[in-house]
Order: structure tokens, then sequence, then C-alpha cells
């Protein structure tokens, strides 16, 4: 396949060098994470969701006996379920966007000049 390109941004390159050394990072991101951020950044986006957060609060309540209304364990693995799960996910969908990205970084492209 072959991208088409139509630059309309009122620049006049002399030649091609000065072109690509001008846009030499001009590639499509569309990730969110990267291996490093993936589990910091996904358990910050997963606590912004009310149910999550409900779900931490009643762990926490279980923590302290007074107030345990279920076994500990069982709340835990209710929000590492949902959260896992969530990651899974998220991490699947984050891989198709790069493997997309990377189809349409490589693919070749014709530029048409005035």
């Amino acid at each position: 396949k072959w991208r088409i390109l139509f630059p309309d941004n009122g620049r006049q390159w002399r030649n091609w060098k000065q072109a690509s050394s001008f846009y030499s990072g001009n590639s499509i991101q569309t990730t969110r994470y990267t291996l490093f951020t993936f589990l910091p950044q996904n358990l910050f986006e997963q606590f912004h969701r009310l149910g999550n957060i409900y779900f931490f609060f009643m762990v926490v309540l279980n923590l302290f006996p007074q107030v345990e209304v279920f076994h500990r364990e069982i709340t835990m693995l209710l929000l590492v379920v949902v959260l896992l799960a969530s990651m899974i996910k998220d991490a699947a969908e984050d891989y198709q966007r790069f493997l997309f990205d990377k189809m349409v970084n490589f693919s070749k492209t014709r530029v048409y000049d005035k």
C-alpha cells in the first residue's frame, strides 16, 4: 500500500536533504502506554472509575475486623479480577495500536509537490 501526501504548508523546499532533516521524526504514534509507564498509568486511569473506587473502599473497610462484612480475600479477589481484566483489555488494544502505527510508519509514501 502507498500513502499519498499532499503538502500544503506554504513552505517550498529547495532540496530533499533540507526537507528530510526538518521532518526527520515524522511518525505517527497513537499508543497510550510504554513498557515502563503501563502499570502506573493504567492504575491511575482505572481508579478514575467509580466502580473501582467502590471496590477499593470495600477492601480498605474489610481490613478492620470491627466493620468486616465479607471475607478480606473475597473482596480483594473481586478488585484484582476487575483490574486485571481491564489491564489485559487495555494492553491488547494498545498493542493493536502499536502494530497499526508500525504498519503506517513503515509504508511507502508518495509526496506530490507543486
